[in-house]
């Protein structure tokens, strides 16, 4: 890989100086903990940015390396680095600790952010304030470093050994055990509010009883999932995440900015999650943009997954969290016959390269046999919707189709295509049904809930 050249070392010296300098601003006390995450996510962009740099041949030597087979030359690139930005996130999140809790070592009497009175830490170890400590939310803030701690050793593992899909689908739901202990334990609470017009058949309130707790579960094996199979071509994987996480830090903007609202502390420690989460991303996105210098791994797309589902259920808000994930859940139902092997299925999904002209085409699965007369017309019916594109042989049997992915649906619909424009397609794709989701969220759900909890002191 290249060599970082000066101006990249002025700017992240510059960076982590000026990050360090906030740090030591909030441990002064003139700033409060998510100015501290803002600064461990500007050093974790610099730490993830250097390391992939200076990583990537080490990572090639070992034989984690891959061919870049959307490119004519078929360039040999790192693999795995993923893992990378997932241990420098881990290291930021176990040193923002104290800051997130920094709070109850103060006393402060006339506000304003003054530290007129300075609790010793002598005086919290033997119990003077101990009994105002958040035992529950330090809880809630390890089992969710415990939980992607698991996760990124599951995600390295898949990278080494190519786990089949069959095993490794429900790894996410063990990794995710310490996360629901702790939300069973400190929170418990397994009841729905019922949309307006069934209420008077059901009740305000439904209580799920264990039924959460799958909810939870499949919800948590679902996002580190539907991030994997939305892949394939440079800067999807990454890009994607990245657009997630700027929505839900939107999210999360217009509850804190309410005084005194009772979702606050959900929110901000979201907030603590994804700011180091997106630094270490963008650095990420940095080296798998167009042309790609190196692959992310099914280790970044479980790390992300698993990040999105942390805040989702430990901020109590994963029902919000899935309106953000409409596209991944659009391809998920689409790529289902495959899935299911209802339609063949190939390994690798990917559109496919045409090195005449350099752009991306819709990638093909093949029928060893005549498909079963329902399944032709099911795929003769959504080649006239225009959701497929179909071969068929002179009797009008089909012969292949393309493969189902929202990748491949997007090169069917707007034609070949070069691999960055696809992927800025669907980042805005993800933009837009962001924004949608959040405007459903707290707007048009109003259609069917008595009111939103945003503008009212409700619990999230």
């Amino acid at each position: 890989m290249a060599q970082l050249s000066w101006a990249w070392y002025f700017f992240h010296f510059s960076l982590v100086g000026a990050s360090i300098g906030l740090i030591w601003t909030v441990f002064e006390g003139d700033g409060d903990a998510v100015h501290a995450s803002l600064a461990f996510g500007g050093i974790a962009f610099s730490a993830s940015f250097c390391g992939i740099s200076w990583l990537g041949d080490a990572f090639k030597k070992v034989g984690l390396k891959g061919k870049d087979i959307s490119k004519k030359n078929k360039p040999e690139l790192p693999e795995t680095m993923g893992a990378v930005c997932a241990i420098v996130y881990l290291f930021c999140m176990i040193l923002f600790l104290p800051f997130a809790f920094y709070e109850y070592f103060i006393s402060t009497t006339s506000g304003g952010g003054n530290r007129d009175v300075a609790v010793e830490l002598m005086e919290v170890e033997t119990g003077r304030l101990l009994h105002r400590f958040p035992h529950d939310k330090l809880g809630e803030y390890l089992s969710a470093i415990l939980s992607l701690q698991f996760m990124v050793l599951l995600g390295i593992g898949d990278d080494l050994f190519d786990i089949r899909w069959r095993h490794k689908l429900l790894l996410p739901a063990i990794a995710s055990i310490p996360m629901l202990m702790v939300y069973y334990v400190d929170f418990g609470v397994t009841q729905v509010v019922v949309p307006t017009p069934l209420q008077p058949y059901l009740g305000q309130l439904v209580n799920l009883g264990w039924g959460y707790y799958v909810y939870m579960a499949a919800v948590a094996i679902f996002f580190p999932n539907s991030i994997n199979i939305l892949a394939g071509v440079n800067g999807i994987e990454v890009g994607q995440s990245v657009i997630i996480a700027l929505m839900i830090i939107l999210n999360d903007l217009l509850y804190i900015r309410i005084p005194s609202h009772p979702a606050t502390h959900s929110h901000l420690f979201s907030l603590y999650f994804l700011l180091p989460f997106l630094g270490v991303s963008l650095a990420l996105l940095h080296h798998n943009w167009f042309p790609s210098k190196v692959f992310v791994g099914d280790t970044y797309c479980y790390f992300a997954g698993m990040v999105f589902a942390v805040v989702g259920i430990l901020g109590h808000f994963s029902k919000t969290l899935l309106l953000l994930f409409i596209p991944q859940i659009f391809n998920f139902l689409y790529s289902s016959p495959q899935l299911f092997r209802i339609i063949p299925c190939p390994r690798h999904r990917l559109p496919h390269f045409n090195a005449q002209t350099g752009l991306l085409e819709p990638s093909r699965t093949q029928f060893s046999k005549p498909p079963p007369f329902i399944l032709q017309v099911g795929l003769k019916t959504l080649e006239k919707l225009g959701l497929i594109q179909l071969w068929t042989n002179a009797e009008g049997i089909p012969v292949e189709a393309s493969n189902l992915t929202i990748l491949n649906l997007w090169l069917v619909i707007w034609g070949p295509m070069r691999e960055d424009k696809l992927t800025i397609g669907i980042m805005a794709l993800q933009l837009f049904s962001g924004l949608a989701g959040l405007l459903v969220r707290h707007k048009l759900a109003l259609l069917v809930f008595s009111q939103d909890n945003l503008p009212m002191p409700l619990a999230s």
